[in-house]
């Protein structure tokens, strides 16, 4: 389960960011696509000269390719008030099929080969012996897992308890109101959108390092629209949505170990491999309630209008 959300979070926190400003990030799934993408090329390119360490600098790659693809929708929606959705929707087209055609260049096939440097499965020290609790969630794991959580609380901390995201949540609500406070409307926008796509390309980098190991048309199959059901379902906060995410990984994780557990080994695998997303439209559409999306959100601000 949390091998899974990890990429779920911090594609969600990445669009916390986005949207806190006021700018829909519909491109998270192709932003991951981008991370993935990097990570997998960097990896098998580099492997015999970083080693070990070759998956870390992956995601650092990741996170740097993911800001830059991001910087086109910034552009778009910012700088020439494109409409967002049609925007974000430009970018998932512009990365599936720029990374595929890269790989059958770099390739000669649909795929690339198979990482041969993988984040290592680790016991975290000490919290691994407690009982029953440490069995489940901190034996057999990842360190990139746990950082993900860790830094859903970072983010949290940024958002709600420093000057920078108060910033960021008044250009999200009255965009017009943080503008005649001295606020940089365009600057704010542009540095959420930018770290939405350095996080979404950390998270696509660490799916296909902890899932897939290797980069394909199907390595990002959806996962970012359900990291944008995730922020949606922990409206906009990002405890909220490391919570969701832990929930849609949980949801994935059965469609992998399903069938050995007593229970769900009699329920047919094809249920399985779509519960993850029937879930998804059963908690937008019937247990969270009223969630409200920053005021501004998804509007363009233009100077000294409403």
């Amino acid at each position: 389960m949390i091998g899974l959300a990890a990429p779920l979070i911090f594609t969600a926190l990445g669009g916390v960011f986005s949207e806190r400003t006021g700018v829909v990030n519909i491109g998270l799934e192709g932003l991951m696509v981008i991370g993935a993408f990097t990570g997998i090329v960097f990896n098998l390119t580099f492997a015999d000269v970083f080693g070990a360490a070759t998956p870390w600098i992956a995601v650092l790659v990741a996170m740097v390719a993911g800001t830059i693809f991001s910087l086109l929708h910034a552009v778009a929606s910012i700088t020439f008030r494109a409409d967002q959705t049609v925007s974000g929707v430009a970018i998932n087209l512009l990365a599936v099929g720029l990374t595929l055609f890269l790989v059958k260049k770099l390739y000669g096939k649909g795929q690339t080969d198979m990482v041969t440097e993988n984040f290592d499965r680790v016991d975290v020290k000490f919290l691994s012996d407690i009982p029953i609790i440490g069995k489940i969630f901190f034996s057999n794991g990842y360190y990139i897992s746990y950082i993900a959580i860790v830094l859903a609380v970072v983010v949290w901390y940024i958002i709600f308890k420093t000057p920078f995201g108060l910033r960021i949540r008044a250009v999200g609500e009255h965009p017009m109101a943080a503008d005649t406070m001295g606020v940089n409307v365009a600057k704010i926008r542009y540095a959420g959108v930018l770290l939405s796509g350095a996080f979404a390309g950390i998270g696509g980098a660490v799916h296909a390092m902890t899932v897939s190991n290797e980069f394909s048309h199907s390595t990002i199959n959806g996962q970012g629209f359900m990291a944008i059901a995730a922020m949606i379902f922990g409206k906009w906060h990002p405890l909220g949505a490391m919570g969701a995410a832990l929930f849609f990984g949980l949801a994935q994780s059965l469609s992998i170990v399903g069938a050995s557990l007593p229970f769900f080994k009699d329920i047919p695998s094809v249920y399985l491999l779509i519960a993850p997303y029937v879930l998804t439209i059963i908690a937008l559409t019937g247990f969270i309630g009223r969630a409200d999306a920053p005021k501004a959100s998804g509007l363009p601000y233009i100077k000294g209008k409403r």
